[in-house]
């Protein structure tokens, strides 16, 4: 990757190209992502440049509706799960969001992309920046999701995994109260950092906290 993808002059070009694509609001709240994108880098001691690119840039696919996205989702090649494919399409906005992106903008690096892809489901073995950009999605604070204003408040405080664990966790109680879908993974994704989070839990604690896991 190029430097040229992390420049102030890039940054104002994609914002331009996104504010085309996307509806006022999303657009705002793309915004909003990228500077608590841009608060947790710096908690966290990650480039402060590629969370801000990749928070702006979440989105990018999201104004597709289910049928767009299905089609945009085989025109990309994204190896979806079939249940998410034929139910919860929009979850696809993601990976579409970085095929696409790492067609038209060759620069961005893999990791700024695989952030944007991993944003809307969150995976096993997430690294700082997919932390950092799932979290920043959840808790920017435009966003209507109660109960993340004590998120925001333990910044810097809690280790940047059970700041993820924290939302990851608000969002699926949400989903379960809204009585909506979820992506067929999440379960795994929860055993996995409840399961990091416990064998943390059992062991001395001499690391710096604000350090996740690469």
């Amino acid at each position: 990757m190029t430097d040229g993808s992390l420049t102030d002059e890039f940054y104002e070009q994609a914002r331009k190209r996104l504010k085309e694509r996307l509806d006022r609001k999303r657009y705002e709240h793309s915004l909003s992502v990228s500077d608590m994108a841009v608060r947790l880098a710096r908690a966290y001691g990650v480039d402060e440049r590629k969370a801000r690119l990749a928070g702006l840039l979440h989105d990018w696919d999201k104004d597709y509706s289910d049928d767009e996205a299905r089609a945009r989702a085989r025109d990309l090649g994204v190896k979806a799960n079939p249940v998410v494919l034929d139910s919860m399409p929009r979850l696809l906005h993601g990976p579409t969001a970085a095929l696409d992106l790492a067609r038209e903008y060759p620069e961005i690096g893999d990791d700024v992309l695989q952030a944007i892809a991993r944003h809307t489901s969150a995976e096993v073995g997430m690294t700082d920046l997919d932390m950092i950009v799932y979290t920043a999605d959840a808790i920017e604070p435009l966003r209507p999701f109660d109960g993340m204003a004590a998120i925001r408040d333990r910044i810097g405080e809690a280790s940047l995994e059970e700041l993820f664990l924290a939302t990851f966790q608000h969002v699926i109680a949400f989903l379960v109260e809204k009585k909506r879908r979820m992506h067929p993974d999440t379960v795994s994704v929860w055993n996995y950092y409840v399961e990091r989070s416990r064998d943390v839990r059992d062991r001395p604690q001499h690391a710096d906290p604000r350090k996740g896991s690469k």
